[in-house]
């Protein structure tokens, strides 16, 4: 089985219109990606958990699948009708049936933490057996360890715990940050997400890695304070939440935050100074770790 792709540019008024006609004449599936990826032009674009993205790439492409026998060219004439838009120029090509899976594999390999630390897919041989190895496959929860983010509050949990330390990861997607801790030797832990998915996700890659932390919705997290409590989120969140984090970090105890951008930065780090005595920023790839000590 093998399938047509059309590959059409368009510009930020249009592509999502365009996209959205394209399914409803027939297409199989459209994507928007920016017709600049990979160059310096390259135009970035974030956003808040639950909030829309209020801005599209100025030079985007429309990448769309239709079936072998389609009439590619009467339903792009069709959709281009439906926007009131001159008949687009677009590039036609073959898509042949692979082994998604295995393809999709291929493009996740061991990520290295640090000299004792490794985030390794559960198909893939450890690189270091010696090494601390947590076994994570992508899905539905963010935190595969290849995320600037996550590599930064790894990192931070790899210098900084020595053992036995309570640690609450508040968002905790797949619980990647939870299970690490308890790996390098923390004591007990909790993760909190606002995703039922997310917490299902944790629990399992927990059972996987042979460790045991709690996992839970928000209502679940009781009063309570911690060693540690590491949040790696957005910066709108991050805003919100700065009492209900620092009231669950003990007097002396510490806090880490990612999830923020580097011009965010000096924003975020202000409002956690209200509460704890905050360490130098660490950057990377555009994003930033913030971590502090509580005063007592």
């Amino acid at each position: 089985m093998a399938w047509l792709q059309a590959t059409i540019q368009a510009d930020s008024a249009v592509a999502e219109r365009f996209a959205d006609v394209l399914m409803e004449v027939g297409a199989l599936s459209a994507t928007i990606e920016d017709a600049l990826a990979g160059t310096a032009e390259e135009q970035p674009i974030f956003g808040e958990p639950g909030e829309p993205v209020d801005q599209m790439w100025q030079h985007s492409l429309i990448n769309c699948l239709f079936a072998e026998d389609a009439d590619v060219a009467a339903m792009v004439a069709m959709a281009a009708l439906k926007c009131g838009l001159p008949l687009p120029q677009y590039e036609l090509g073959r898509v042949e049936e692979q082994d998604w899976v295995r393809l999709t594999q291929s493009q996740f390999d061991p990520i290295r933490i640090s000299s004792r630390l490794w985030i390794t897919p559960t198909w893939h041989q450890s690189p270091d057996p010696a090494a601390i190895n947590l076994q994570l496959d992508p899905g539905l929860a963010f935190g595969t360890g290849s995320h600037p983010t996550t590599r930064l509050c790894l990192q931070w949990l790899d210098e900084q715990i020595k053992g036995g330390e309570t640690v609450l990861d508040y968002g905790c997607g797949s619980g990647i940050l939870a299970i690490a801790a308890l790996k390098l030797g923390a004591g007990a832990t909790r993760g909190i997400d606002i995703d039922a998915q997310a917490v299902r996700a944790s629990i399992d890659n927990a059972a996987q890695n042979d460790v045991s932390a709690d996992f839970g919705l928000p209502d679940s997290l009781l009063p309570g304070e911690y060693d540690v409590v590491v949040a790696n989120i957005l910066a709108n969140p991050l805003r919100l939440l700065g009492g209900l984090l620092a009231g669950h970090v003990r007097a002396g105890g510490r806090i880490v935050l990612s999830g923020i951008l580097q011009e965010q930065a000096e924003e975020l780090a202000a409002i956690y100074s209200q509460w704890f005595d905050m360490d130098a920023p660490v950057f990377d790839d555009g994003w930033t770790r913030l971590s502090g000590v509580k005063r007592g």
